[in-house]
């Protein structure tokens, strides 16, 4: 399994450029080596300045962006992957999703695309977002790169289980987002019991059992110091803590895909 660092920095919604490449390079000092960004984020340009402007190599950051939905035609692939590489200011990146199979996604097109982009060099793995394991069967058949992750919406409302058993099976590492619940921890139980054993947030609780999860790499958003430092400090949750988590029995969606498409 392709090794992706845990856990990334999730930059969706962070579209001011100097608070972007301000908090992409604080994330680097602050020891994040995985960055995720994508063309429907419009802010490629501010995480590669911050990239850039830190002291950390760029052969040390596992880098990750997306071809928009509406550019998954197959010279649309070809042609914004290689706009996506001038903007973020890298001669390659590390990961190229196709971010959601709607709009312009068809398979047969889109994927042989992909394996292109990396026969290319314009990045070193390629990654889908947002499918199923029906989807991930379809382009498993049609790629001849493996897929080495499928990034989705994953923390304790929305598990995962079978997807992620799936994915474990056939070395697909499991990228989630949205794993601090987007505010929406608190008012989960089992969460906000365990937070305050560990005098901590639930949110926290939240990304530590992702984090504690094999195969799963999760990318909170944060913007701010104090909160790029304590989604590297979450709690180490005990195995009757795990398991209480595990047994929560409520299934939230919290991203709505159609709105998430256009974000």
């Amino acid at each position: 399994m392709t090794t992706i660092p845990s856990p990334g920095l999730g930059t969706s919604g962070n579209d001011d450029p100097d608070q972007c490449a301000e908090s992409v390079r604080t994330a680097l000092e602050l020891g994040y080596r995985h960055l995720d960004t994508a063309q429907m984020y419009d802010n490629e340009a501010a995480v590669g300045e911050g990239i850039a402007t830190s002291e950390v190599p760029r052969e040390d950051v596992f880098l990750a962006t997306k071809v928009h939905p509406t550019n998954l035609a197959p010279d649309d692939v070809a042609t914004t992957a290689r706009e996506s590489l001038d903007r973020l200011g890298v001669e390659a990146v590390d990961l190229f999703y196709v971010h959601w199979p709607m709009r312009a996604y068809d398979p047969e097109e889109t994927l042989p695309a992909f394996d292109d982009l990396r026969e290319a060099g314009v990045t070193r793995h390629v990654g889908v977002s947002n499918f199923t394991v029906e989807l991930l069967e379809e382009a498993r058949e049609i790629l001849d790169a493996p897929i080495v992750a499928n990034q989705v919406e994953c923390h304790p409302l929305l598990p995962q289980d079978d997807l992620l058993d799936y994915c474990r099976e056939r070395d697909i590492t499991l990228v989630a987002y949205a794993p601090l619940m987007q505010g929406e921890a608190g008012r989960v139980d089992a969460l906000a019991d365990v937070a305050e054993t560990h005098d901590t947030t639930p949110e926290a609780v939240s990304l530590a059992w992702l984090s504690q999860r094999e195969g799963v790499v999760p990318i909170p958003k944060a913007t701010g110091r104090e909160h790029l430092r304590a989604n590297l400090d979450a709690p180490d949750l005990t195995a009757e803590e795990v398991a209480r988590i595990d047994a929560i029995e409520d299934r939230e969606r919290l991203v709505d895909p159609d709105g998430a498409a256009w974000n």
